[in-house]
């Protein structure tokens, strides 16, 4: 296509009007997503470029949307991130992201940016920041929760199905025949933690429920692992509450000379990419964390807008099944 593309050219290529093409460019939550998709691969085809700087100029914007996680390290956030990345910048839109446990304290990265000036709108992936460390009722950027959530807080939420999800991992060992469930827990705070674990303990149907603490890291699995070895009467299958400690628990086991699901059914929750290469592999919750991403970036543009979005998008977890729970012995 000669010269530079115009959004004429876009909408030509796509078989769409101009509005749409500029729909889809602004505000893509909006658009129906092979009407989405076909204005995207136009917009590659024709080479068509916006002047986002002119765009962010005109409306008073920085071009920039940040998402706050707790925990860089972890590598859940990964494919979270990248869903959001590729949503906001279809729509012209920069994602920033920082951690909000910095060395300076937990939570100081929330307040700088709770100002307009640095953003256009907050992703907060952190469900214990305190509600007074939101800044209710003063001039903020839109600020969404996904992932997590803040219990009292009026934000929309962007979230798994975490009680469904617990349920249906009990559910399946419950299955299998195992009346004695171990849980490896999260912060007892932890929203994540609290709903989980409601719905562990709604499948359990008058089993028993040994509860080891944790805090979704590695170093948790290996504390649980040493506590379920030195127990007289050891809980048949364990459900850890996230991946990393399910992980860590299993290799502590292996390094006993215990395997899974031999000695005991392990079951894990998010489904990172590391556990499906393991041996044996881990069965586990999956989470459509892309997805997650996807629907935090659209609910967040359409805030931007100054559009009504639903209080809660709520997604579906999925049991992938794989080689550590077995029958019970």
């Amino acid at each position: 296509m000669p010269g530079r593309a115009r959004l004429s050219d876009v909408a030509r290529l796509a078989g769409v009007s101009a509005s749409t093409v500029s729909r889809v460019l602004s505000n893509p939550g909006l658009v129906a997503p092979a009407t989405r998709e076909a204005v995207l691969a136009a917009v590659m085809a024709s080479g068509y470029r916006m002047n986002h700087a002119a765009r962010n100029l005109r409306k008073q914007r920085t071009g920039c949307v940040v998402a706050l996680v707790p925990n860089l390290g972890n590598p859940f956030f990964a494919k979270i991130l990248d869903g959001m990345g590729r949503e906001l910048a279809a729509a012209g839109y920069d994602l920033l992201i920082a951690d909000t446990l910095e060395d300076a304290g937990r939570h100081r990265t929330l307040e700088r940016f709770l100002d307009p000036s640095r953003a256009d709108g907050i992703i907060l992936l952190d469900g214990l920041v305190p509600l007074g460390r939101l800044g209710q009722g003063q001039d903020l950027p839109p600020l969404i929760t996904a992932c997590e959530w803040i219990e009292g807080a009026d934000l929309p939420r962007v979230m798994l199905d975490n009680r469904e999800g617990g349920r249906i991992a009990v559910a399946h060992l419950r299955d299998l025949g195992h009346r004695h469930i171990g849980v490896i827990g999260g912060p007892a705070g932890n929203v994540l933690h609290q709903a989980r674990l409601a719905g562990a303990r709604a499948a359990l149907a008058g089993g028993r429920l040994t509860l080891f603490p944790g805090d979704f890291s590695l170093a948790a699995g290996r504390k649980a692992a040493e506590a379920w070895q030195a127990m007289p009467d050891r809980p048949g299958a364990v459900f850890a509450l996230s991946d990393e400690m399910a992980c860590a628990f299993m290799a502590s086991l292996q390094r006993a000379g215990l395997a899974a699901p031999r000695d005991v059914s392990i079951i894990g929750f998010d489904d990172i990419d590391l556990v499906s290469h393991l041996s044996p592999a881990l069965t586990t919750i999956r989470q459509p964390k892309r997805d997650i991403g996807r629907q935090a970036a659209r609910v967040i543009l359409a805030r931007i807008e100054g559009q009504e979005v639903a209080p809660v998008t709520l997604l579906a977890p999925r049991l992938m099944l794989r080689e550590t729970t077995g029958p019970a012995g």
